[in-house]
């Protein structure tokens, strides 16, 4: 178990995980909540992420086993876990998303299988656009719209905008891991934003998407009913996407996963819990 949950990153889950449940919990705003339906809407994120996650290993297998920074660390390159298996783990995660939207309501089941289209897709899109850490950024995104329709069941304009801002955030701090590849990259002739334009503009092209989600994130705190928890949650996460952008250089990636990884996922948490917390209270 201890392979497959390394296999998935799963304690990345973090990421995306407090977007959903402020979808959820934007959608319950003067209902009594439906927690049945929060564990499903918790168990489709897992099982859609484990899908996404197993199935870009599967898909990178030749790749990963050919860069020297993943040969050894991941399982199926370095034999933990076979090509098949991992396969096989990806169908089990589908199915069980699938039935799980099928449990919530008939529009999530409906749409599941476009979500998994995307989430999916992403694995291939390295190999032909730059573009890619916005895809990986649109798979992240379903997370707070998915989580809304599974009470409302209808579209709204503010579940929309937090999901706008999960793309730009994870399309940023994307771009920031994917430095440490270039190379790599380059002579595997795979696709990324420091592959066409070198470290320097890459960095500056994640800092540009992370001022654009600040920027979202102000709109939504000053044109809906939110209070002061919710300047609190924004201020922290705030200053935590700029912090990670003090990590990096062109010439230093050695605090990448500090960036990458420590830094976002304390972030989402914080910002989740008092967004949250202002939702319940006001």
């Amino acid at each position: 178990m201890k392979h497959y949950l390394s296999l998935i990153k799963f304690s990345h889950t973090i990421f995306a995980l407090p977007f959903a449940c402020i979808g959820f919990f934007l959608a319950s705003s003067n209902k009594t909540i439906n927690w049945s339906v929060f564990i499903y809407v918790i168990l489709c994120m897992i099982f859609a992420r484990s899908a996404a996650m197993a199935f870009n290993r599967y898909i990178d297998r030749e790749i990963d086993k050919e860069n020297k920074r993943t040969s050894l660390t991941r399982e199926i390159p370095n034999g933990t876990i076979s090509a098949k298996n991992a396969l096989i783990f990806v169908v089990i995660n589908c199915f069980l998303f699938i039935v799980t939207t099928y449990f919530i309501n008939s529009i999530c089941f409906k749409l599941s299988p476009l979500a998994l289209l995307i989430i999916l897709g992403y694995s291939y899109t390295k190999k032909f656009t730059a573009l890619c850490h916005l895809v990986l950024g649109l798979g992240l995104a379903l997370s707070p719209i998915g989580a809304y329709l599974a009470i409302n069941e209808t579209f709204h304009i503010l579940p929309i905008l937090f999901s706008i801002s999960v793309l730009l955030w994870v399309a940023g701090f994307d771009i920031i891991y994917s430095l440490q590849d270039q190379e790599f990259d380059k002579q595997q002739k795979l696709h990324s934003i420091p592959v066409l334009l070198g470290k320097k503009k890459a960095l500056k092209i994640s800092q540009f998407l992370h001022i654009i989600v600040i920027g979202i994130l102000l709109f939504i705190g000053y044109n809906f009913s939110f209070k002061e928890f919710y300047w609190i949650g924004f201020t922290i996460f705030s200053s935590l996407l700029f912090y990670q952008h003090t990590l990096v250089s062109e010439n230093d990636l050695s605090k990448v996963n500090l960036a990458f990884f420590t830094t976002n996922g304390v972030a989402s948490v914080i910002f989740g819990f008092f967004v949250i917390y202002d939702l319940l209270i006001n």
